[in-house]
């Protein structure tokens, strides 16, 4: 499948490294040209579309599930925003208000000081980062292109720390965005942090949709604990499984884009699918 991207390059915003935005639209886009598209905001844009850019040469396959998606009719045309990642990576997409207690600070240090090769090199940036999204590409891509531009035509989705910061996006911002795909979420890396900003940041149920999965090997096979007690906040707030949650094991599944291309349709059904 050939495929071809807008490029929007080197957008940035005070405190962030700039960074290469690529726009992918489904082939309806051109057939019905009356019509407008759901997006959906993708993090590490440089493994989505093309192996060759692909840090393991593999991609999400995005582009190819909605296309086959879409002309089956399982789900509704959607375009494609991938926001490259830069070496700050860790920093940018480390949500930064879970720790904003003394407590938290205290834990950010002590992990500076054991690890230091994950953390003192990076600037923690994750709220810029967000107000790039909200504040120059959201706007850009509804300017350019026929976008649905409501929250709840409006997906954010990562895996990994891309998994995280997609959580942290629609907690911050659950105006803008109504749904959220967290593939093989990171959690080891918030401590004890996540839960308690959750329980008091977490929208309430029924006006977003939020996607989990795991699989049981590599760094997945630490993430079990974690997602479970995750789970147990989404059932407090009112989320019902199945229906605007889930969560999703694929036993013996690494943490790779080849898994993620694995199951990316089962996200874009959750958050696409046609009644």
């Amino acid at each position: 499948m050939k495929i071809s991207l807008a490029h929007y390059p080197g957008m940035q915003c005070e405190g962030l490294l700039p960074r290469d935005v690529w726009v992918w639209v489904p082939p309806q886009y051109d057939s019905s040209p009356g019509e407008r598209f759901p997006v959906i905001y993708m993090h590490d844009g440089q493994n989505l579309f093309y192996p060759e850019k692909s840090y393991t040469h593999i991609t999400w396959g995005v582009a190819e599930a909605i296309t086959k998606l879409s002309a089956w009719g399982f789900i509704r045309p959607a375009i494609v925003v991938g926001i490259d990642n830069t070496e700050n990576r860790i920093g940018d997409y480390l949500p930064t208000k879970p720790f904003e207690t003394p407590e938290g600070k205290a834990f950010i240090a002590k992990m500076a000081k054991e690890e230091p090769e994950e953390f003192v090199k990076y600037d923690f940036v994750a709220d810029q980062y967000l107000r790039l999204i909200v504040d120059q590409v959201k706007p850009t891509i509804d300017r350019d292109f026929r976008s649905l531009d409501g929250a709840e035509d409006t997906i954010i989705m990562g895996s990994s720390m891309g998994g995280l910061i997609s959580l942290y996006a629609l907690t911050e911002y659950p105006d803008i965005f109504g749904g959220a795909g967290c593939f093989s979420t990171h959690w080891p890396i918030m401590g004890d942090f996540a839960i308690p900003y959750l329980h008091t940041t977490l929208p309430k149920s029924r006006q977003h949709k939020i996607y989990y999965d795991l699989g049981t090997g590599g760094y997945d096979a630490e993430y079990a604990p974690f997602q479970h007690a995750v789970d147990t906040v989404m059932v407090e707030k009112g989320y019902t499984y199945g229906k605007d949650w889930l969560t999703r094991v694929a036993p013996g599944a690494d943490h790779h884009e080849r898994a993620w291309r694995s199951r990316i349709h089962i996200a874009l059904r959750f958050f696409l699918g046609r009644d």
